[in-house]
């Protein structure tokens, strides 16, 4: 399956909720989630009777809210899957585990980028370092104690200096620790469940891949 790219605010009324794909605008009454709370398409604000959701329907709803959220393919976020299904623990709790440790997803929660897909880009451009080494794969995996940050050379781009005005307006994450002077921040704990601020229930996801 190819990456989406039509309409991003699309795919949150699709799942009903707000997976933060625009960066600030989620935040403002600009948000289509605000403004139009009902599905895209013509059928969207039908008022007929509503329809009984199967289980099956259920576990795949959540699973396509969770990929879109992370910005990942479908054979992407399966691959992610079959990858933590034989490491100890809960596996859902794995899965998310792996995707907030991708590094796009931990150069956004450090504010370096408004989105995941701003983050990527940054990555993509060769404008972040691991440990001082550059890095454009966005779904490098980083590990407990190494550190992430924006290139030197790259710390003056607008984008950066947004992201980084708008991140610090709410508390870094408790399994992060961030110096926005230089830009950088470091993983310092594998993250558990109660420190990953998403609305997700992984388990439907599990229960979908295991048929």
């Amino acid at each position: 399956m190819s990456r989406y790219v039509g309409p991003s605010c699309r795919q949150c009324r699709r799942e009903q909720t707000k997976l933060f794909l625009k960066g600030p605008k989620c935040l403002t009454e600009k948000c289509p989630v605000e403004r139009r709370a009902y599905p895209p398409g013509q059928h969207g604000q039908s008022s007929g009777r509503p329809r009984k959701t199967s289980e099956y329907a259920k576990q795949m709803r959540e699973k396509q809210k969770v990929r879109r959220m992370y910005g990942l393919s479908e054979r992407q976020f399966r691959n992610t899957f079959e990858r933590v299904t034989g490491e100890p623990g809960v596996k859902g709790t794995n899965l998310l585990v792996a995707l907030e440790t991708r590094l796009d997803n931990i150069v956004y929660r450090l504010g370096f980028a408004s989105s995941r897909k701003a983050a990527r880009q940054l990555i993509c451009h060769g404008h972040v370092e691991v440990d001082g080494g550059r890095v454009d794969v966005s779904s490098y995996r980083v590990t407990t104690g190494e550190e992430v940050r924006v290139a030197p050379s790259s710390r003056e781009m607008v984008s950066v200096a947004l992201a980084q005005e708008s991140a610090a307006r709410g508390q870094p994450l408790s399994w992060l620790s961030v110096d926005n002077e230089k830009a950088a921040g470091r993983l310092i704990q594998r993250p558990t469940r109660d420190t990953i601020p998403i609305n997700a229930q992984e388990q439907l996801i599990v229960e979908l891949y295991s048929k």
